[in-house]
């Protein structure tokens, strides 16, 4: 595993939550060539004087070098830490779900806030609805398997479909690639609630059509 050394000084905004490193704050990186340039492999992040600060995703691609996945020294980031966290924000947003409007756009998984650096997911309609995912960095782009599979488990909706930011991803180092990650695609043209009106959008792109 990698082992990512802060700068000393630079680690005291890591541990009061700060949830990116930025290539000004390493030391140095320490692992294989291969796992250095493989776009968000997780490392151990720790203090000049080698005490444990947490994990993050490395991405040497990037101007965040570094995303903290956690402070907690017994938490491996492994499938069961992502399908808890995915099932942790849903839960959060239950009441919000129960009573939202199905032709809504509603939030579901808003990032670092949630403990998955990178990933917005937004819920159109119920079972037979749409979930739009953008996997914008590449630590949570690595667990894309079972971040959908934790999606289909806790929301019930049987269509997962990936509009990542193309501009972001290059910025990471990786490839745009839009499509159904499970069931159908979502149609081109829908009704979204917007306030008190509906406005057809392709939730696909997020393009909104002229009326």
């Amino acid at each position: 595993m990698l082992i990512i050394t802060i700068k000393q000084g630079k680690e005291k905004a890591l541990l009061a939550g700060d949830p990116w490193i930025y290539l000004s704050a390493v030391e140095k990186v320490d692992g294989k060539g291969h796992e250095r340039n493989k776009p968000g492999i997780t490392a151990i992040v720790q203090t000049s004087t080698r005490q444990f600060i947490g994990r993050a995703a490395y991405n040497a691609k990037s101007q965040i070098v570094g995303r903290m996945w956690s402070l907690r020294e017994d938490e491996p980031v492994d499938h069961a830490m992502i399908k808890r966290r995915v099932q942790a924000a849903i839960d959060k947003r239950a009441a919000t779900l129960r009573t939202a409007d199905p032709q809504a756009l509603i939030g579901l998984i808003d990032g670092e806030k949630d403990g998955l650096p990178g990933l917005q997911v937004h819920q159109y309609g119920g079972a037979d609805g749409y979930l739009i995912c953008q996997f914008n960095a590449a630590g949570v782009d690595m667990w894309k398997v079972p971040v959908v599979q934790a999606l289909l488990k806790a929301t019930g909706c049987r269509n997962v479909y990936e509009r990542s930011d193309p501009l972001v991803r290059q910025g990471e180092g990786l490839l745009n690639t839009p499509g159904a990650l499970a069931g159908d695609e979502p149609p081109d043209r829908l009704m979204v609630r917007d306030g008190k009106r509906l406005v057809p959008m392709d939730i696909a792109t997020g393009f909104t059509y002229p009326r």
